[in-house]
């Protein structure tokens, strides 16, 4: 059953003006850095990708700082564990970088900031090999002969037991198996098992193979689709890919330490501020954080202990007015759908058909020219099964599908 649009526009999506008239948004093929931030309706995006994806007190108490001083108070934690700060003046902008220097979370150079893209289990250890292979990696990926790589693709090192990041964005992931670490393509039933001082190694390898195999066209690719059109070298096919572990629990207790979410992974400075100062925090992919060796969380009601909120289910982008490719705003109405998801369902509420906060299949709901569209199953690129909804019209579809075609 298709809806029509309500007739009253709900108070939390009626249409905001954009400087895009245009239905389809630009894609940019590349994710914003410090040292190359991407412009956008409230300023500057200024992403920091602290090294092994963790953050010392120093430096997180100073973040919040630089955050309240040349950005917005207002962080945001991405789906690739790094942290960005919106509204930066471009007048502001080289104080922020000096202040970022200082704090050791700067890059040499914005080509290889931009070639860095390591996603880690934020359950690493000194002694699972992470912080050696994220060594390696990083100065192979600096190297002069690095191979010139599009900007979203990325590595994950997910070298726990069980592995964690099956669900993040990556194009060559490395996972433990038994002693030794298996390497192999995002999407690929095979890989490569070698020993932990020849992982990344064989991980630029895969890299290297990719771009002489065609994977990059116009500066962009990936490698799943690469491998619909490209046999994988016999080396990477010796190894089958264990089937992919449940998904983990995004907040509560870890060895590592206490698991906190946040609201659309929203981090305001002063909360950066106190968490700081109470443990080093890790940055996790479900936009959130581990306070390492805290096993309590903080009474912050900015917070979310609860396994169970709905909210940790709902992801969405910026949205209008702050990004200028947005059709319309994201947050509110994400926050009101959540409460009405039924059980065990996940939902992405995205500005425009990027769909930049999620990119796998979900109950999807995109700002459009007018109103938006409901995807039940699929991402912001899919065909729409309803069109034209406001947020009352999204409301009577999921209670339509709760009573008439129950999720299981």
């Amino acid at each position: 059953m298709r809806y029509l649009r309500v007739t009253d526009a709900h108070p939390l999506v009626q249409s905001h003006p954009s400087p895009s008239t245009a239905s389809e948004p630009r894609i940019q093929g590349w994710c914003p850095g410090a040292l190359r931030p991407m412009p956008s309706g409230d300023g500057l995006v200024v992403r920091v990708r602290p090294t092994l994806g963790r953050l010392t007190p120093l430096q997180a108490q100073g973040l919040a700082g630089l955050a309240q001083q040349y950005a917005s108070p207002m962080l945001e934690l991405t789906s690739r564990a790094n942290l960005q700060l919106r509204g930066v003046c471009p007048d502001s902008y080289p104080a922020l970088i000096n202040g970022l220097r200082t704090l050791g979370l700067l890059d040499e150079r914005a080509d290889i900031e931009g070639r860095r893209n390591l996603l880690l289990s934020p359950f690493w250890t000194d002694s699972d090999g992470t912080p050696a292979i994220c060594e390696a990696l990083t100065l192979a990926l600096a190297a002069p002969d690095a191979p010139t790589l599009p900007g979203k693709f990325g590595f994950a090192l997910d070298l726990g037991a069980p592995p964690v990041l099956r669900a993040g964005s990556a194009d060559i992931r490395l996972e433990r198996y038994g002693g030794q670490v298996l390497v192999f393509a995002d999407g690929a039933p095979t890989g490569a098992c070698v020993p932990l001082e020849q992982a990344a190694q064989t991980a630029m390898e895969l890299a290297r193979w990719f771009v002489a195999s065609g994977g990059v066209v116009n500066g962009r690719g990936r490698m799943a689709r690469l491998l619909q059109r490209q046999a994988l070298p016999t080396r990477f096919t010796a190894t089958p890919v264990p089937p992919a572990p449940a998904a983990v629990q995004p907040v509560g207790d870890s060895a590592t330490g206490m698991v906190v979410g946040l609201e659309f992974g929203q981090l305001p400075a002063d909360t950066l501020y106190q968490l700081a100062s109470l443990a080093p925090l890790r940055l996790t992919p479900w936009r959130g954080l581990v306070m390492e060796g805290l096993h309590t969380a903080p009474a912050l009601p900015e917070l979310i202990t609860n396994p169970h909120d709905a909210r940790l289910r709902v992801m969405a982008c910026t949205g209008a007015p702050g990004c200028t490719q947005a059709l319309g705003p994201t947050r509110a109405l994400a926050r009101f759908l959540a409460p009405l998801l039924p059980a065990g369902r996940t939902a992405h509420v995205s500005g425009c058909s990027k769909g930049c906060a999620h990119h796998g299949n979900t109950l999807t709901v995109v700002a459009a020219d007018a109103g938006y569209h409901l995807i039940d199953h699929g991402t912001a690129q899919s065909a729409p099964d309803a069109t034209g909804l406001d947020a009352q019209g999204i409301a009577a579809y999921l209670e339509q599908q709760r009573l008439h075609a129950p999720y299981v």
